[in-house]
């Protein structure tokens, strides 16, 4: 082969006269090629669009959810699972949607953001949010969706597909996470540490050592204590450890919301509460070993590189055994829906199935 100009021509040159590197030349072009890549232009949120119409929705004795819808009232549903569980629905994810095509149905799950009551772990479980969603779509009228869930959002969003496949038109996905034991034990025993050990001391530091050995355990029996002080120590630990992991760059925005009381409290107690139950599944590994009943079922899963929080493997798992999905891997960026390439890659999946 000849080399010229970094371009490869095919000859009959004998192996002996062949260059043992390309010249210089080539690895430039090969630099330019990379660089015109990333600086493909990305897509920005729509606008912010005001709900049209917001209600409480009774779906137990004890629990009432908040509930709107935002967009086209005669278009195309899609149903927004937000992350933790505890983390509450914020007006922004509205903008991820073209509010002329759909109509975005959004609520914040048990014990989160303006459901009340805030915080509680009574008849809060995966199953009861599952069961939850399948009331609203009914409550509704609405006959399928599209959904849309990142974190524990892609959990729920799995879970449902799963047991209710026949309304989901389309999954949208983003940091995927299976609540595999391994996947906790990553995030909140050993493995993300390594990557942010100054903002992990910070996260022990409420933890006596005796107790380290299983730190969920610990969160757990401070963040359910009577001692409402107590609580909110954990809870602020809690939530600073997974605001400052969960961008690529840390951002002092998120670092804020450990600040806020009542977010961090819901946000903690619920997190943990799932998951020294192990999302109450049946067996470890329950998501994966249901794939098989979505796999007919188009998606988008859209992953980044970098993300310590939910890291890729969950992601590379449930892609191998959906294939139908489509993986959208973001090499320069972490765990959030906000950082630009994950961002600009969910609006592009719900253009894609605006035609559903």
């Amino acid at each position: 082969k000849n080399y010229t100009r970094g371009v490869t021509t095919n000859t009959t040159t004998s192996a002996l006269h062949r260059p043992l590197f390309k010249p210089l030349s080539s690895l430039f072009t090969t630099r330019l090629i990379v660089r015109r890549m990333s600086t493909t232009p990305l897509r920005d949120l729509y606008p912010l669009v005001q709900a049209y119409k917001t209600e409480r929705f009774k779906v137990s004795e004890v629990h009432d959810l908040y509930l709107e819808q935002s967009g086209n009232p005669d278009g195309k549903p899609a149903v927004v699972l937000h992350g933790g569980p505890g983390g509450g629905c914020p007006a922004e994810y509205r903008q991820y949607f073209d509010p002329t095509v759909y109509r975005i149905v959004m609520f914040d799950q048990r014990g989160a953001g303006k459901s009340t009551p805030t915080a509680s772990l009574e008849s809060n479980t995966t199953w009861d949010l599952v069961e939850d969603i399948e009331r609203i779509r009914k409550h509704l009228g609405i006959e399928r969706w599209v959904v849309f869930g990142g974190s524990w959002g892609s959990t729920l969003a799995l879970a449902y597909a799963e047991k209710y496949p026949d309304p989901v038109k389309a999954l949208v996905l983003r940091g995927i996470f299976m609540l595999r034991r391994k996947e906790l034990i990553w995030f909140y025993q050993e493995g993300a540490s390594f990557i942010y050990p100054d903002h992990w001391d910070n996260y022990l530091a409420c933890i006596p050592p005796v107790e380290r050995g299983d730190l969920m355990s610990a969160f757990h029996r401070r963040l359910t204590s009577s001692d409402k002080q107590e609580q909110l120590k954990a809870a602020r630990a809690w939530t600073t450890w997974e605001m400052a992991t969960s961008r690529l760059y840390v951002d002092p925005a998120n670092l804020a919301k450990a600040e806020d009381d009542e977010f961090a409290l819901a946000f903690a107690r619920i997190e943990c509460h799932y998951f020294v139950n192990g999302g109450f599944f049946e067996t470890d590994g329950q998501l994966l070993r249901d794939a098989h009943k979505i796999k007919h079922i188009p998606g988008t899963i859209v992953q980044g590189r970098y993300d310590m929080v939910c890291p890729m493997l969950s992601a590379w798992d449930l892609h191998k055994e959906w294939p139908k999905a489509q993986l959208e891997v973001v090499n320069d960026a972490g765990h959030s829906c906000k950082e630009p390439g994950i961002l600009s890659k969910l609006v592009e999946a719900t253009d894609r199935y605006k035609d559903l």
